[in-house]
């Protein structure tokens, strides 16, 4: 069967991104759009878009047009999203990159998405001059001031000298807004194509949910750099003229000082952050009574710390689900009237999108109950990977379906509770064990301050589980597995137990199980 949202559809305005977020600024010309946390220098809505203009008018001058590409590598800083609405207003668009990536990393992008112009800040310079001569970079811009590259104020100073006009955008459904690369937790990360009428479309759809209005004061401690970052927090609040408090990195104590010092009211984290919410002592030395709601995505998030994070802050605790292929929003578990036995799941489908939970083995589309793969179909669907019309045509079929290459299962008011991946699934002896489920159960021993749960090879058995933990207490391995084995069936018992500093994640935290994967099969051989 095909699922439908509960919400009442969309239509998507066929505008260019910058106008659908800025066009008509109203009475929000002085209102701050965002301040940065660490000074509290503050950019309002009427900065924001004249100055966004003139570097658009700045870049055309230097030769960006149509599908010419951006690329933005930098902490989340105001001038973050000046430089990302020009490069769409000039015609081009920008792809974002991770400042903690390596150097072959940032050139393998950077060379794939054909950027000439890169934008940083003053720390990073040295490493962007590296990469920009392995590459087509021809001219280097940071926010603030640096020698041996072009300020970003010169570069809007030049715009609102110069009368050339941007090519802007003819067509927002074919048109790129931004080039996206896959976070690449289960492989080589691929360029996703997003046009402007994606992220429009996704927009329209997810705050018509009701997420962010006018009044809120949104921490973006999520980078920009992430889709999740960058559309969700930092565009949403936009469209809904919220202001937008940037923090540059994730430090818990600062993170808990901002929501105090700018009586934040909306918090958009995913997992890891949650669990130090739920469980870190130094919570308790900050007033956080002004967030009325936290929204967590990019990663399962377990009831169990939804609970108790929800407990502790004294507010509702919401989970959404998405990905880079899908702009990135799909499903969203939000509102006063949401019962507590759905706080485990990613909500129903937001509006003008389709979900079909299909049998991973015979193909069949399912019911509410059956688990299988989830698939979308919507408005917020990417035109494609870059070239790469193969791995575009494994991931979105001829009718438009997205395979998420996630597990998950519909209740019967269509609320989805996701498994795992489809790829990670360790099968034990013939049954699929998920591993996410035992991550989550093994968070709520007062000993296990983090943990991943992967396949070992198994003569007999095929694969078995294994749980890479990092200790809060005194625990040992046998008391692990045996608090797992009597919480869940036989074959879904943890067998293996390895103690570790750390788990490895990417920037939106989620787990990379590759690579420990991969460490368990180097030590085999």
């Amino acid at each position: 069967m095909i699922f439908q949202s509960p919400h009442p559809p969309i239509s998507v305005p066929e505008q260019s991104f910058s106008d659908y977020l800025l066009g008509s600024l109203g009475d929000r010309r002085d209102k701050p759009a965002f301040i940065e946390g660490s000074s509290g220098r503050v950019v309002t809505y009427g900065q924001l878009r004249d100055q966004a203009r003139a570097a658009a008018r700045g870049l055309a001058a230097r030769g960006l047009e149509r599908g010419g590409v951006v690329a933005i590598c930098s902490p989340n800083v105001p001038e973050y999203a000046t430089a990302f609405l020009a490069a769409g207003m000039a015609g081009g668009c920008s792809t974002t990159l991770n400042p903690l990536s390596t150097d072959d990393e940032l050139v393998s992008q950077l060379n794939d998405s054909g950027a000439r112009w890169f934008i940083t800040v003053p720390p990073l310079l040295e490493r962007a001059r590296a990469v920009a001569a392995r590459t087509g970079i021809e001219e280097i811009f940071v926010f603030g001031e640096a020698e041996g590259a072009t300020a970003f104020a010169d570069l809007i100073a030049d715009g609102m000298r110069t009368d050339a006009e941007p090519a802007g955008i003819l067509h927002p459904a074919e048109d790129l807004l931004t080039l996206q690369y896959s976070s690449g937790t289960t492989g080589v990360s691929k360029g996703v194509m997003l046009t402007h009428r994606n992220l429009v479309a996704n927009i329209e759809q997810f705050s018509a949910v009701g997420l962010v209005d006018a009044d809120d004061v949104v921490l973006a401690v999520l980078p920009f750099f992430h889709i999740y970052g960058m559309v969700v927090v930092m565009s949403g609040a936009l469209r809904a003229g919220a202001t937008v408090v940037t923090m540059p990195r994730f430090d818990l104590e600062e993170f808990l000082g901002a929501i105090q010092q700018y009586r934040a009211t909306c918090l958009y984290l995913v997992p890891p952050i949650l669990l130090g919410l739920a469980k870190h002592p130094a919570v308790d030395g900050y007033d956080l009574s002004s967030v009325n709601w936290i929204m967590s995505g990019a990663a399962p998030l377990g009831e169990e710390i939804a609970l108790a994070c929800q407990d502790r802050i004294g507010c509702r605790v919401f989970q959404g689900y998405g990905l880079t292929e899908a702009s990135p929003v799909t499903h969203v578990c939000f509102g006063e009237n949401v019962d507590v036995d759905k706080i485990g799941t990613i909500g129903p489908t937001i509006p003008s999108t389709e979900m079909m939970i299909v049998d991973l083995d015979s193909g069949e589309a399912l019911g509410p109950g059956g688990e299988g793969e989830v698939w979308i179909r919507g408005p917020q669907v990417m035109k494609g990977y870059l070239g790469n019309p193969v791995a575009t045509a494994d991931t979105v079929d001829a009718e438009g379906w997205l395979h998420t290459g996630d597990v998950g299962r519909a209740d019967e008011d269509g609320y989805v509770t996701i498994v795992d991946r489809a790829k990670e699934l360790i099968k034990y002896k013939g049954y699929q064990v998920a591993p996410a489920e035992l991550e989550d159960l093994l968070l709520s021993h007062p000993a296990v301050a983090d943990v991943a749960v992967i396949p070992v090879a198994d003569e007999e058995a095929g694969e078995i589980p294994k749980a890479c933990v990092v200790r809060a207490g005194d625990v040992s391995g046998d008391e692990i597995m045996r608090y797992v084995a009597e919480r869940v069936a036989p074959q879904k018992k943890i067998r293996a137990v390895e103690f570790l500093d750390e788990i490895p994640k990417s920037a939106s935290g989620k787990i990379l199980r590759r690579f420990l994967v991969e460490r368990e099969r180097a030590a085999a051989r």
